[in-house]
């Protein structure tokens, strides 16, 4: 899978992207990540792509013509396999669903805004609004590296075992509550620690047991 992230920041997220987990899935080729510099699309000495708002007001905005040369010189082919994602306060709010739903694509690519917004008139070439939440964030790279973490943790592969991502919170949804489930708790060694203990079932090595803790100490929530 393929993700594009466009960005005036792209150093930010460099480290992210590749260490850990991410850092692994690239080397083996299971997913490609690209970060592209808004500014390279200026005309100027400055590289500006900023200016002051129509109509007056705090805040910079970020001038549509670099945003837009950028995308055009990444997404030159239109196609139904890409989904073009802006991040923004005033799109659907992230959750597992929307992780899962966005992984059925081949290509993803992230528009990460700063400043004030970015100049309206972006909207004309998207495909979607993503928010992560009622929150506001000084600019929009640390909400595209969650869509891209969360996604590419469902790519097959990317995560040593696949029961990790099928028993973990949030991979169940019930559709007549709404609500995700949230993993149990998690103990490893050692046994006690300051006079804390790991409950004595999951020492006890009765799968059955183990599995019926697990289930009642599941919880959900919407």
């Amino acid at each position: 899978m393929k993700f594009d992230v466009l960005t005036i920041f792209p150093e930010s997220l460099d480290s992210y992207f590749n260490c850990s987990i991410l850092g692994k899935a690239q080397k083996n080729k299971l997913i490609e990540i690209n970060t592209h510099d808004i500014r390279e699309q200026t005309t100027d000495k400055r590289r500006t792509v900023d200016d002051t708002p129509y109509g007056g007001g705090p805040g910079m905005v970020i001038q549509i013509e670099p945003v837009y040369k950028t995308l055009k010189k990444v997404y030159k082919r239109k196609s139904k396999t890409t989904r073009v994602i802006l991040m923004s306060p005033q799109g659907k709010s992230l959750d597992q669903n929307e992780v899962k739903r966005l992984s059925k694509y081949k290509r993803l690519i992230l528009i990460a805004g700063h400043y004030e917004a970015i100049d309206a008139r972006v909207d004309n070439f998207i495909d979607e609004k993503i928010s992560l939440g009622n929150f506001v964030l000084t600019g929009g790279e640390l909400a595209a590296a969650c869509i891209v973490d969360s996604v590419a943790r469902l790519v097959p592969g990317v995560v040593g075992k696949e029961e990790s991502v099928l028993e973990e919170s949030f991979s169940e949804y019930d559709q007549k509550t709404r609500e995700f489930n949230i993993e149990f708790p998690q103990y490893t060694r050692p046994e006690e620690f300051r006079g804390y203990k790991v409950p004595e079932v999951l020492l006890s090595g009765h799968h059955g047991k183990i599995e019926e803790w697990r289930d009642k100490q599941t919880k959900y929530r919407k």
